[in-house]
């Protein structure tokens, strides 16, 4: 997950970004993609060995802050002693989030199910000595949550696989395409057992980077996953061939105009995985704020947790997680099923509408009060509820032309005593779908 923070490879992202899609039509993933879209919120899982010594995922040993030796010892203090999916999915559920993405296996090459490969597993390597995906997703399924597998493509532990440190490799591709082959049928069996055993919903790939679509023989592995889930979706990094994009650590600052669906996965202090050296965490009313954004602006938000070695997750994670749901729920009607909002410039805040583009959510700053504006609209405002409450409010139209079509400025008088305690959501009913206008005016 943690890119080199490099040159080369920021332009490697921007190139991927500008590749990814361009095989997939967007007017055809309407029906596949709607269950995504109205979700709107999934919980991002990093589990592994490297939760043992709360070290980075994989990179830790790439990037030679620890070494490969030290980094796979942790095989023996992984126990997963106190997991229980069970707490997982309802905290999932409680949070809002309708989809679920962990980490089956990182780029270090530990899986979390019990691969019949002859490779590192959970199951074989470490005192856990169980499948750990499996409860998982059964209990995502009794809560109605859909299910994703996080997949490497690379894997630096494989010794069939040519990279493995940043500034080493075990051999070129190009020189022996034999070995890269034996590493590609590895790979693809080990999605072949996902598929058979899993049937993850969603599909969450990482480690495109090293090599091609045509290496990595995206297009097959897409054909796999389609023909064993017709109705799966996967993301960007499966080159050429994914449904959305992947935006990480990141919001774009205006919305995305190449293709309609995309997801923000961002963490919840400032690493993936556990960290406990990393207290830096997001406060409730931050992540509020970014998920907010990301929906305004038609995406979905991806946030991420880190358990323990033992599969409990840290309190901090546990209360933004549910400090998340409880404005969910008092916001539903704003957040889930919505689309994407007005744009920017005509509100000084996110905004949704609701499906038939009859009712617009307003998102306010904390704590305000007074009057806020509204530039642009055409249409007649029926009713203004306070979202989540039984306050109505009212509004004053000023500047509005008598005489042309330019209309006028919205004003709406917001009382104290109506803010939540993160992010206030107001609803204006419209007479009609909205319309807004969008030019200079008259002069």
């Amino acid at each position: 997950m943690k890119r080199l923070l490099t040159f080369l490879s920021t332009l490697c992202c921007l190139s991927f970004n500008l590749q990814a899609q361009n095989k997939t039509s967007p007017s055809s993933l309407q029906e596949r993609m709607q269950w995504f879209q109205d979700g709107k919120l999934g919980v991002f899982i990093h589990w592994g060995i490297y939760s043992v010594k709360g070290v980075d995922e994989s990179w830790s040993f790439h990037n030679h802050k620890i070494s490969y030796k030290d980094y796979m010892a942790q095989l023996n203090g992984f126990t997963a002693s106190k997991y229980n999916p069970e707490e997982w999915a309802a905290l999932i559920k409680e949070s809002g989030a309708r989809y679920a993405v962990i980490t089956t296996k990182h780029h270090d090459g530990v899986a979390l199910w019990p691969t019949k490969e002859k490779h590192f597993s959970a199951v074989k390597n470490t005192p856990a000595k169980r499948d750990l995906i499996k409860p998982f997703f059964n209990a995502l399924e009794k809560q109605g949550i859909k299910k994703g597998a996080y997949f490497s493509l690379i894997d630096w532990s494989h010794p069939d696989y040519p990279a493995i440190l940043r500034d080493s490799n075990r051999y070129k591709m190009q020189d022996d395409l034999a070995r890269w082959g034996r590493f590609k049928t590895f790979a693809h069996n080990q999605i072949d057992e996902l598929l058979a055993n899993y049937n993850p919903d969603l599909w969450w790939f990482d480690g495109e980077w090293e090599h091609s679509s045509k290496e990595w023989e995206s297009e097959k592995i897409k054909d796999k996953i389609l023909k064993a889930q017709p109705w799966a979706i996967a993301n960007d990094r499966l080159l050429d061939f994914g449904h959305y994009e992947t935006y990480e650590q990141t919001i774009p600052p205006t919305r995305p105009k190449k293709f309609p669906y995309w997801e923000a996965c961002m963490t919840s202090n400032l690493n993936w995985g556990y960290h406990p050296d990393d207290t830096n965490y997001k406060t409730p009313f931050q992540v509020i704020s970014i998920f907010a954004d990301v929906i305004s602006n038609g995406g979905v938000y991806l946030f991420d947790i880190g358990p323990k070695e033992d599969g409990s997750i840290p309190a901090e994670q546990v209360h933004i997680l549910k400090e998340l749901g409880k404005w969910n729920k008092k916001h539903e009607e704003a957040v889930f099923g919505t689309i994407a909002g007005i744009e920017a410039g005509h509100f000084y805040g996110p905004t949704t509408l609701s499906k038939d583009s009859t009712t617009l959510y307003l998102f306010l700053q904390p704590q305000s009060s007074g009057q806020v504006m509204l530039k642009g609209l055409n249409n007649k405002i029926n009713k203004i509820r306070v979202v989540g409450t039984n306050h109505e409010l009212t509004h004053q139209v000023q500047s509005k032309m008598t005489w042309g079509n330019v209309p006028g400025i919205v004003f709406i008088d917001v009382p104290a005593k109506v803010n939540d305690t993160y992010m206030t959501v107001l609803a204006l009913e419209l007479e009609k779908p909205i319309s807004i206008y969008k030019s200079d005016g008259e002069k």
